[in-house]
């Protein structure tokens, strides 16, 4: 035998487009392989683009654009499918199912990236004349992708019970997937209780046969589930397991789900700084949609916790104007973050801006994509921005609401946040029932942090830039970070420049009394515990009290209202005399400490008024008695 000869191998003939396009459709809609679908299409649509197979190039391309919109998001992988449908579109003949659905296809991913839903309407009316199920269900999935900013949730729910009578016309498993995969997402986004219901159908459904795409979906929602009950170490455990889940599938959202779901755990942890350096990182990933911000907003949080604020400041700025941000289902936890930011930076402006665009959602919980990390309700960032410019009854009514909602839909983690923020939130209003509720809901806080082992953020040592008081002639220049107001001279101002020159320091009110600037006492002045118009008012309030436990039998009264029953009368009884009449101080030392906190509240009245961002950092930093202190960050 001549050795020089080798055997010819026989060529393996290839695949034909129709079992290419098979086996693509396989791929995607019965075993959730985004990755296999793709590779299976690209070749088909090759193929059939070579043998000018006008149908096959739109099943091809329609295939390719996978599950989601904007599968693609790289900016050559978007051009290249963009051109791809639109070359298909000049093959397909005017009007036939072909057309319809790369039209469909290319009105899906052009509204996406811009927010907009209008175009993709206009097309779910022509799938549905059309009556072709196939056309209607993907048109209806597309609809639903561009339709997830938070004023939309009606239009989802009914897209979604669509799809699903859709479902059984296709014959499609992806489309029954899809259509429960979405009203599981709604449920959750509108902060529905009988989400984990539905979810339990979805679960029921996979576990009859997986489904890679929906399944990280799905054990995306149970890392979110996880963070809301508080089990951390658990949920940072499924995060990981969630975006292997999502690599597997060839899905593109797996890097930012696992950043969000991160994040979340890190600040119930009080951790978020501990990210500031990989949130940057995914910030700018090409593998972001579009229209995601969130990470932005996210860095600037980060940041100032850090004390980085120049940093902060310029997260803030990559947002630019909130007004012009895509409404897309990142919209809420992107404008509840720069709430937060405006808060820690003391920004007045973005705060009211922040809390116009919130307001119309208060009653949703805060959630990042379709569901994947809640953030609790929308009720907390108004709040936030509330308590920013200064509005501390706007502020209350937000956090009693947000402990109320977070109650609702069992955000234990954001429970605690939510009654530390209304505890503050009382203190600095200080009415005379406000004093006892927030020690309540600060006491239930660290029972319930406690309960669930979460670290309780410690206010008075959260970084936040340091107030400076400076005189010039007859006024005060006082600053907090880029912030600056401008107030006349009283005697409480130089009272707090000697605060704020020495932050962390107890100054004796006495001392403040006779600081250089100020009056002194005169030594024969009696001062009173409590003026005429505080005894009026803690004498009205104990009527209504009175009143109040009257209509209760003795057994079933209200604790609350008891306590603060028994309270005031405690108070009266130590700060009036004979006949009712206010009871005088006995001591020098008492009647310093009464003289500085007046004029220290008068001078903050002016600060609020001049910039309420500042005013309000002061009202919860300085600390007045017969020793006072201004406490900024790590002080």
């Amino acid at each position: 035998m001549d050795g020089s000869r080798v055997r010819a191998t026989p060529a393996v003939p290839p695949e034909d487009t129709e079992s290419l396009l098979a086996k693509g459709a396989q791929a995607l809609h019965v075993d959730g392989d985004l990755r296999a679908a793709r590779e299976f299409f690209d070749t088909a649509y090759r193929r059939a683009e070579e043998d000018d197979q006008a149908e096959a190039m739109a099943a091809a391309v329609v295939g390719l654009s996978g599950l989601w919109v904007q599968e693609q998001r790289t900016a050559a992988g978007v051009e290249v499918l963009l051109a791809r449908l639109r070359r298909t579109l000049t093959r397909c003949r005017p009007g036939s199912l072909a057309a319809l659905r790369v039209r469909v296809r290319l009105a899906g991913e052009h509204d996406y990236p811009i927010g907009a839903h209008e175009g993709m309407v206009r097309m779910l009316g022509e799938a549905r004349r059309s009556d072709d199920p196939v056309a209607c269900a993907e048109a209806l999935s597309l609809a639903h992708h561009c339709v997830l900013g938070p004023e939309h949730g009606a239009l989802r729910r009914d897209l979604a019970a669509e799809l699903l009578g859709q479902s059984s016309r296709s014959g499609r498993r992806g489309d029954l997937l899809m259509g429960l995969l979405w009203q599981v997402a709604d449920l959750f986004l509108a902060g529905d209780p009988h989400a984990e219901r539905r979810l339990g159908c979805l679960r029921r459904e996979l576990a009859r046969r997986d489904h890679l795409a929906v399944r990280f979906v799905a054990s995306a929602f149970e890392v979110m589930l996880a963070i809301r009950a508080g089990r951390f170490a658990e949920a940072e455990a499924l995060a990981s397991a969630c975006a292997a889940r999502g690599t597997a599938a060839g899905d593109v959202d797996a890097t930012g789900w696992f950043g969000a779901q991160l994040m979340a755990i890190r600040w119930y942890q009080g951790r978020l700084p501990e990210l500031a350096a990989l949130i940057d990182e995914v910030a700018r990933s090409d593998t972001l949609s579009p229209n995601d911000n969130s990470f932005f907003a996210a860095l600037a949080v980060a940041s100032a916790l850090a004390g980085d604020f120049r940093a902060a400041a310029g997260a803030v700025a990559k947002l630019g104007d909130l007004d012009d941000l895509p409404r897309s289902s990142i919209w809420l936890v992107t404008v509840s973050s720069a709430a937060e930011a405006a808060f820690l930076l003391g920004d007045t402006d973005l705060a009211a801006t922040t809390y116009r665009l919130l307001r119309p959602f208060a009653g949703l919980p805060v959630m990042a994509s379709l569901g994947v990390a809640c953030f609790g309700s929308a009720h907390h960032p108004l709040g936030v921005a509330a308590l920013t410019t200064g509005d501390l009854d706007a502020a209350v009514a937000h956090f009693r609401a947000a402990v109320e909602r977070n109650l609702a839909i069992g955000h234990w983690p954001a429970v605690v946040l939510s009654r530390l923020r209304y505890a503050q939130a009382l203190t600095l209003r200080a009415l005379p029932s406000d004093v006892l509720l927030a020690r309540q809901h600060h006491d239930a806080a660290l029972e319930e942090a406690a309960a669930m082992g979460m670290a309780v953020p410690d206010e008075s040592r959260k970084p936040r830039p340091a107030v400076s008081c400076v005189r010039q002639d007859n006024w005060w220049r006082v600053e907090l970070g880029r912030r600056v107001a401008v107030v006349d001279h009283c005697v409480g101002m130089a009272h707090l420049a000697t605060l704020t020159a020495n932050p962390g320091v107890e100054v004796p009110a006495v001392a403040l009394i006779g600081s250089p600037g100020t009056e002194r006492l005169a030594e024969g002045s009696r001062q009173p515990v409590l003026d005429s118009t505080a005894l009026h008012q803690y004498r009205r309030r104990l009527a209504r009290l009175k009143a109040e436990l009257a209509a209760w039998d003795p057994d079933g009264e209200p604790a609350d209202v008891r306590a603060e029953h028994d309270w005031l009368l405690a108070e009266l009884h130590h700060g009036s005399g004979l006949g009712g009449r206010a009871r005088p101080f006995a001591d020098g030392g008492e009647r310093a400490r009464v003289a500085a906190g007046k004029a220290i509240r008068r001078a903050l009245a002016r600060i609020s008024a001049a910039d309420p961002a500042i005013g309000t950092h002061l009202r919860g930093t300085v600390h007045t008695g017969v020793r006072c202190s201004y406490r900024p960050a790590s002080t």
